[in-house]
């Protein structure tokens, strides 16, 4: 008797160990994008924490950040390094240049107990169109010396190079738009073989990123219900194929493009997915939350896509609102973020994929600025400059809340010179003679913002981007925001 409970103690035992398997790495197919465009950063020791609690245990980097990659050792979270495209023409000509960047930012983290580097990513987007040609053949030359850096730093078996693509390199015919009649564009096929032959070689993925966000933004035409995962009333049939969603749709013209180029089985990753939520009357909480939802549960299922089955990898996108991203694609690309820009949760996501409410932690001892705005200074009575107050005051901030379909659209004239205002002070540290504006402007401590709008505060740890990189960044950062200035006054 005692050895037969034994044995069932042992049988109860061996479930239990892998039910807590399972609930442990349930979440290995998801990782998350950490971008560091912002004019205020919150401290990288507190992120990673909370990476940790919520078990995010993939993570990619656009660079090669010492706060972040520092706060990771020990973590064992597993890393995708970036190189970004301004530093490729270095790294295509001269391989001293690769092995110097490799041994700074990959050997001396790579080790037992130190950073858990998986992949080193090449540049991002490189053969977008919208680039012309500046990275498309620099790319190849600058993959092979960092995978070159990394055989000779004795790395290459552990840590392998990748290019994370825009999924602008492949097409189907618009005569015949399904998966299987897909290709890789003409004007990058031969480089972007040349590419995957290497990759191939060195047993390395391809990555690439999918955005089915942008299918909606770009046609007002383009069916709601196929940019999620809910099933839609009229799917896309090829051959014995259906298709329900854009996801799957272009994932496999991805899969049938490699095995037209003769790489059936490569192993894809899919390095940025995500929905924003701002910025465009498409990008909200609810979207956002239903996609994510939808993908995870989609992606981890084992169920794959109708031309390739398994779990999918994906890096979502992205962890944390950027506040200084250039915003030429459209308003939206400064709120891609899971997280708010001080790392509180915007919405319930379930890593696991089981579609539960599932509330996320946040980023625990965030320090923020004294509790005051900037607000339209309700004596003033001379508007005469308040348009070119406000337009200044965007041009070095973010009004991307104020566009057309956005979260702050609803506002009066003075609460969008309130707005303005507020952001230019924050964002500036909350100087006092950043409220002024000729007197238009004062400091308040009443919160203007309502059940729609937020008025932030800024979070207390500068590192300010547009304060920290000048003219150049500055310009860089707002780019494109004179679309913005037209509404303003609307």
């Amino acid at each position: 008797m005692a050895q037969t409970r034994a044995l069932e103690y042992d049988h109860f035992l061996v479930l239990f160990l892998v039910f807590v398997m399972f609930e442990v790495s349930s979440g290995d197919g998801v990782g998350v994008n950490w971008g560091t465009m912002s004019t205020h950063h919150l401290p990288a020791d507190n992120v990673v924490q909370m990476l940790r609690e919520n078990r995010f245990n993939k993570l990619k980097l656009f660079e090669a950040d010492k706060k972040i990659l520092d706060a990771l050792i020990g973590s064992d979270i597993e890393v995708m390094l970036a190189i970004p495209n301004y530093m490729l023409l270095e790294m295509s000509e001269d391989p001293g240049a690769a092995a110097s960047w490799v041994y700074a930012n990959v050997s001396s983290y790579f080790y037992t107990g130190g950073v858990n580097i998986k992949y080193v990513a090449v540049g991002n987007e490189p053969f977008l169109r919208t680039y012309n040609d500046t990275y498309r053949y620099i790319t190849l030359p600058a993959l092979k010396n960092i995978q070159q850096a990394l055989n000779d730093a004795g790395l290459g078996s552990k840590i392998k190079a990748t290019v994370p693509f825009n999924a602008d390199i492949y097409n189907s015919p618009e005569s015949n738009p399904v998966p299987s009649a897909g290709g890789f564009r003409d004007e990058v096929k031969d480089l972007t073989i040349g590419i995957i032959q290497f990759l191939h070689l060195n047993n390395a993925p391809f990555t690439v990123n999918i955005y089915p966000f942008l299918s909606l933004y770009g046609n007002d035409y383009f069916p709601v219900d196929f940019a999620f995962f809910e099933g839609t009333n009229k799917p896309i049939r090829d051959g014995s194929l259906l298709y329900t969603n854009v996801f799957d749709a272009n994932f496999d013209t991805l899969v049938w493009s490699l095995d037209k180029a003769g790489y059936p089985d490569m192993h894809i990753i899919v390095g940025e997915v995500g929905w924003p939520t701002d910025g465009d009357k498409n990008a909200n909480i609810e979207n956002a939350k239903k996609f994510s939802q939808g993908l995870l549960k989609h992606v981890l299922s084992g169920a794959g896509t109708p031309a390739r089955k398994g779990t999918i990898d994906v890096y979502l996108f992205s962890l944390l609102d950027e506040n200084a991203k250039s915003i030429a694609p459209g308003n939206f690309e400064r709120h891609w973020g899971i997280f708010e820009y001080d790392g509180k949760p915007k919405y319930e996501l379930d890593l696991s994929g089981k579609m539960k409410n599932k509330g996320l932690a946040p980023v625990e001892g965030v320090a923020y600025m004294p509790r005051r705005w900037c607000v339209l200074n309700p004596h003033a009575d001379d508007f005469e400059e308040l348009p070119d107050s406000i337009d200044y005051a965007c041009s070095l901030s973010d009004c991307t809340a104020l566009g057309y379909g956005s979260s702050c659209n609803h506002l009066t004239v003075e609460g969008n010179a309130s707005y303005a205002f507020n952001m230019y002070y924050q964002m500036n540290s909350q100087e006092s003679w950043n409220c002024d504006f000729s007197g238009l402007a004062m400091v308040t401590d009443g919160d203007p913002s309502d059940d729609h709008c937020q008025f932030p505060v800024m979070i207390a740890h500068g590192s300010s981007l547009l304060l920290r990189g000048g003219i150049l960044d500055t310009l860089l950062a707002v780019v494109g925001q004179c679309i913005v200035f037209a509404l303003l006054l609307c």
